[in-house]
């Protein structure tokens, strides 16, 4: 493995690390299950496939991150509104025509003979 590649290798993995520290199902979950992946792949020579896990290292990376922000918005949410709000919202937002798919509205303006 290439100097800059194993430096990239190793700041994926504290990046991984530090996104770790807040994970739902615990930090010790998460620090096993990271360790677990980078040492089943430890003995990758092929650039080509070291290059790909990184990127998916990335991906990984930039899901947990939209995680944390769905849940610090719901948690917010939960702040402003209230329960009954909350549904009500909700049940408008299911009866708009938008949220049906164009299918429902393609056959509500077809001509009726």
């Amino acid at each position: 493995m290439s100097t800059p590649t194993r430096y990239r290798v190793i700041a994926l993995y504290k990046q991984l690390s530090y996104l770790g520290r807040e994970y739902p199902a615990g930090a010790d979950y998460f620090h096993k299950k990271l360790k677990g992946a980078f040492l089943k792949n430890k003995d990758l020579s092929d650039p080509a496939e070291i290059q790909k896990r990184i990127d998916l290292g990335d991906y990984v990376c930039k899901e947990i991150e939209a995680m944390y922000h769905i849940n610090k918005y719901r948690a917010m949410k939960k702040r402003y509104y209230e329960d009954a709000e909350v549904g009500n919202i909700q049940a408008k937002l299911e009866n708009t025509n938008w949220a049906q798919g164009a299918s429902s509205s393609a056959t509500s303006s077809s001509p009726q003979q």
